[in-house]
């Protein structure tokens, strides 16, 4: 992997250069992973004149999930308490002989940026701006297996859940069994909050588990996701509790159902980004539900479980081969309930069998 994280390290530093700035300071802590390997605590990366450093408060922990540093960086250890990583680094950086500097600012503080300043004067400060979250964007096979590994632990924790009894069962209760199975087979732990939302909460995006107990007759809504050697999937189902659902759920979870293949059939290099969320928002716009539709249908997932490209309506840019995306349409009718399908998938080309389906829990409408 050393290969890998110089590789990486090689491309921003020629962006940095071509810029005009001589070195390169990463504080976002994925960022400071994708190019180091680990990202401990408050570490940031020094891409210098002569060498790169890894800059550390703190000897650096080797729990599983954390990763491992690159062995070919410098590592920097601070020796004394309260000190700031950013500001070392700098002071580093101008002791190299460097005259340029180039930061995150949209992740650094102003604070921090004044300090940086402060410590190293003759270092002119440029800015990097979201360089290592474009690099990000397209996955080399190793990262892509580890989302794929991560999207097998979410889909066997969601079907072990299912197998259970769920009447009477809090919203609340489910979701932490739900990241106890996680960890059991094998994840770092979950890649966000999980989310169980039953009845009338069904459907609702980002909805935060209560203590609502299931019924006969719901929705149950599931959102969940796995993180696997740092890299973050997920997955969303919709189920009905009962012998069989009413009429009005049957055409909703249609209808979303709809939306989201036409999402997927839609992934392809080269795609639109608005183009693949036209193609799931028109289904539902057309049905009449356009107005309450979440701002996007999915979204790059990687080291983050937020990350680009954005799949929305005023999106620019086009898809590549190997960028890992959702896509989540839903539909959410409040004081009933509502439909959520939300899948993680590999752009493909179609000689390569179109795009490839990491989640794959069945989306038939299962009654429980």
């Amino acid at each position: 992997m050393s290969e890998v994280y110089a590789t990486r390290r090689t491309r921003l530093r020629e962006r940095s250069n071509a810029s005009g700035s001589a070195t390169a300071l990463v504080s976002r802590p994925a960022n400071v992973r994708y190019l180091a390997g680990a990202a401990p605590q408050g570490a940031v990366l020094l891409l210098g004149k002569h060498e790169d450093v890894l800059v550390c408060a703190g000897p650096p922990d080797e729990r599983a999930g954390d990763g491992r540093p690159d062995e070919t960086l410098t590592l920097h250890t601070l020796t004394g308490p309260g000190g700031d990583p950013a500001v070392a680094a700098a002071g580093l950086a101008e002791a190299q002989g460097a005259d340029s500097l180039a930061v995150e600012e949209h992740h650094l503080t102003v604070a921090r940026h004044r300090a940086i300043g402060s410590v190293a004067p003759r270092l002119r400060l440029g800015d990097v701006g979201g360089a290592v979250e474009q690099l990000r964007i397209v996955k080399d096979e190793e990262e892509i297996s580890a989302l794929r590994i991560g999207a097998e632990i979410a889909d066997q924790a969601l079907g072990e859940l299912l197998e259970s009894i769920l009447v009477g069962r809090t919203e609340r209760h489910l979701a932490l069994e739900l990241e106890r199975r996680l960890v059991d087979h094998g994840a770092d732990g979950p890649a966000f909050a999980t989310s169980v939302a039953t009845g009338p909460n069904a459907g609702r995006r980002c909805h935060r588990p209560t203590d609502r107990r299931v019924e006969e007759g719901d929705f149950l809504s599931v959102c969940l996701g796995a993180t696997y050697r740092g890299y973050r999937c997920e997955i969303g189902r919709t189920f009905v509790i009962g012998t069989s659902p009413a009429e009005w759920q049957i055409e909703l979870y249609d209808l979303v159902f709809a939306a989201q293949r036409a999402g997927r059939e839609s992934l392809a290099p080269g795609a639109a980004y608005r183009d693949v969320d036209r193609a799931a928002r028109q289904v539902l716009d057309s049905a009449g539900y356009g107005s309450g539709l979440a701002a996007l249908t999915g979204h790059g997932v990687g080291l983050e479980i937020h990350e680009d490209p954005q799949i929305a309506p005023a999106a620019m840019g086009k898809l590549d081969a190997c960028v890992p995306v959702t896509v989540e349409p839903g539909v959410h009718l409040p004081g009933r309930g509502g439909v959520r399908i939300d899948d993680t998938l590999v752009v493909r080309p179609e000689a390569d069998g179109g795009p490839e389906l990491l989640t794959i829990t069945t989306k038939e409408l299962l009654a429980l």
